[in-house]
């Protein structure tokens, strides 16, 4: 077996599997796997599947076995003249020529593609890692910026901290001093209370209604002055009684017996 016998590959533009076993031949020097041979050239008219062109004739498509037995190789040429052999094997070179000069083109035509696909592949990701580069640079600035702000916050947290401490000991000092005068205020309020209290056990004055360490004074009694053509002016007597303790007004009143009541003090007055 040749070596070159693996550049044989089908002719079909979905298969292109290495050839062996029977293959397809034809006319238009073409070769096709027995599978895709059998199932395209089973109609009629057939037409080649590479090249498009029609095989009407009745030797333009063989089935072939690419590994014949030695019996076969030693009878299929045998009795034919050498310029005849020559001729055969002339025209399988170049058969097989063709195949290797278009697989070669296939492959170079591959490779184009491929090439050119690359290119803008390179392309395109060069784009990107550029709008990738401008990203990063500007997330860097943004990152040193958040940076440059982090650290101001910090300062400025910093500084309100010690603020809101030293405001927390002042508030602590003047609670303390608002606590110590509270609780004075209320010993202060006891003590009064207490000796309020000891005040009207000792004066029981206090308790009909008269302010403590002040005296009751009553206004002086004036007789109206006489008028031409009144009559006799007569005066009477009258009372004024200490409260009682049922009431804490000073109540007015006429005698009810000559001597009075004790601790009232008499007046007159002048009636017409």
């Amino acid at each position: 077996m040749s070596v070159c016998e693996d550049l044989l590959l089908c002719n079909y533009r979905k298969c292109r599997v290495k050839l062996s076993g029977y293959a397809w031949v034809t006319a238009c020097s073409h070769i096709f796997c027995d599978q895709h041979g059998s199932g395209e050239f089973s109609r009629s008219p057939a037409v080649c599947p590479a090249c498009n062109s029609t095989l009407s004739g009745k030797l333009d498509i063989v089935r072939t076995e690419l590994s014949p037995s030695e019996e076969y190789k030693a009878m299929m040429m045998a009795g034919l003249r050498p310029e005849l052999v020559l001729d055969i094997c002339s025209r399988a070179l170049t058969f097989w020529t063709y195949q290797v000069y278009q697989e070669r083109l296939y492959q170079e035509y591959t490779y184009s593609k491929a090439e050119g696909h690359l290119k803008q592949m390179e392309k395109l990701y060069a784009h990107q890692m550029q709008s990738k580069d401008s990203e990063l640079t500007a997330m860097k600035g943004e990152m040193n910026s958040l940076k440059k702000m982090l650290e101001e916050y910090k300062r400025k947290y910093s500084e309100l901290s010690e603020k809101l401490m030293d405001r927390n000991r002042q508030y602590q000092k003047l609670q303390g001093m608002y606590d110590a005068l509270r609780l004075r205020n209320i010993a202060v309020a006891n003590r009064e209370s207490s000796a309020s209290g000891d005040r009207i056990q000792h004066d029981p004055i206090s308790g009909f209604g008269f302010p403590f360490g002040h005296s009751t004074k009553f206004p002086a009694a004036r007789t109206p002055p006489a008028r031409s053509g009144d009559g006799d002016l007569h005066s009477k007597t009258f009372f004024c009684i200490s409260p009682s303790e049922e009431t804490g007004h000073t109540i007015f009143c006429s005698p009810r017996n000559e001597t009075g009541q004790e601790g009232s003090r008499a007046f007159k007055i002048s009636r017409m």
